[in-house]
């Protein structure tokens, strides 16, 4: 189902720029993370508080058409805000990779399909290793499938 609603800005000045200059330019701006040569795409979220539609661009992990949120927050001690949103309403995610925008329903993955995704991501992004390395939570992977 789409994420239809009041969209809230992120309140960092960056990500609301980045994501932005993304959705405009269907990811020909904007495409990679300030600094960083590997692509992102954006997802957008319903508020596990307010309701509201968030948005974050997040490293790019994809396999087969199904794509992983990795909520490692730079290996942070506390999950980022958009886990808790996937995990309330999985149904409400939607994803833009380029020009591409598809629905899709969220689930938390763990046990030997975590570790193959974990894989997956750290071959994408390298840092997710030094970020667990950093935390001592361990980082949830979210894969979005599309929505039938």
């Amino acid at each position: 189902m789409p994420v239809e609603g009041e969209y809230e800005p992120s309140p960092e000045k960056w990500v609301r720029d980045q994501v932005e200059a993304y959705e405009r330019t269907n990811g020909q701006e904007a495409n990679t993370l300030p600094g960083r040569p590997e692509p992102v795409v954006v997802f957008t979220t319903r508020g596990a508080k307010s309701g509201k539609v968030r948005k974050n661009p997040l490293m790019r992990v994809e396999h087969d058409g199904v794509y992983a949120m990795v909520a490692s927050q730079g290996g942070a001690p506390k999950h980022p805000t958009w886990y808790f949103n996937v995990t309330k309403h999985p149904d409400q995610v939607t994803v833009q990779d380029g020009a591409e925008v598809w629905d899709g329903v969220a689930r938390e993955i763990t046990g030997e399909e975590k570790a193959i995704w974990w894989e997956r991501a750290v071959a994408a992004f390298p840092d997710y290793a030094d970020y667990q390395r950093k935390t001592d939570r361990e980082i949830p992977v979210v894969l979005v499938e599309r929505a039938t």
